[in-house]
């Protein structure tokens, strides 16, 4: 099985960036999808992390990742047009300033989802968690927790994937449309898949504490992550991005 923030390997300059510099772009593309409140740019958000994604090889990881999204944002634009009534009256419940606000939320809404899934993609996890401890100075336990819960991720989906699985080889119909039944269905599956995550936990826990975490600091690391020149012109262009999104 094959999950949205799996490692794509590549020699794109995406892939040979910085970790930490990786994380800027994420996080600039983010923060000017906030601050941006005019749909070319949006939109333009949007274009550059799916060009970003072509580039790096990951286009398939986000187009998996925006068949989850465009449902919800789906979703999220008829509630938005339901409760926000301003402007002019258009059809039905439509109004003028109610459809510019739920475009622009579904715009951000899928804007600040896919850059991080796409940094994480083109970044593999250890290097994330060493380059973070190195350059951002950010502890190793609160590193190591942050990427080993994002490896926890696909391991779950499988659990879950192999206990439907059963269920279903014992008679229960879990292909049924009516999203009410479904759910219904599915929240008694939580009781199993919280006990073996409980117990993976406990074991990762106790593996890592018998290979000496707690004795491990920022230099223990064989591998070293200096700022580039490439990574310092592409910062540039993050806060470029930002002031973009703050101006227009």
């Amino acid at each position: 099985m094959v999950s949205v923030i799996d490692y794509v390997p590549g020699d794109t300059l995406l892939h040979r960036l910085n970790p930490v510099t990786k994380l800027a772009v994420a996080a600039a593309i983010i923060v000017a999808t906030f601050l941006a409140d005019t749909f070319p740019l949006l939109v333009g958000l949007i274009a550059l992390t799916l060009a970003l994604g072509l580039y790096a090889g990951a286009l398939g990881r986000l187009a998996s990742l925006l068949k989850v999204l465009v449902p919800l944002a789906v979703v999220m634009f008829l509630l938005q047009t339901a409760f926000a009534q301003s402007g002019e009256h258009l059809v039905g419940w439509l109004t003028t300033g109610g459809v510019e606000s739920a475009a622009k939320a579904c715009l951000r809404l899928l804007g600040v989802a896919m850059p991080l899934i796409l940094m994480l993609s083109v970044t593999k996890l250890g290097d994330l968690a060493n380059a973070c401890v190195e350059v951002l100075h950010v502890p190793y336990r609160y590193a190591f927790t942050f990427t080993t819960a994002l490896r926890f991720v696909p391991l779950f989906a499988q659990e879950m994937n192999a206990i439907v699985e059963a269920q279903t080889a014992r008679g229960v119909e879990y292909d049924t449309r009516n999203p009410f039944r479904k759910l219904v269905l599915m929240l008694p599956l939580c009781v199993p898949l919280l006990a073996s995550s409980v117990s993976r936990t406990d074991a990762t826990a106790l593996a890592a504490e018998q290979r000496g975490f707690y004795l491990r600091t920022r230099a223990s690391s064989y591998k070293r992550y200096p700022l580039a020149s490439a990574d310092l012109a592409v910062l540039a262009c993050c806060v470029a991005l930002i002031v973009a999104g703050a101006l227009l």
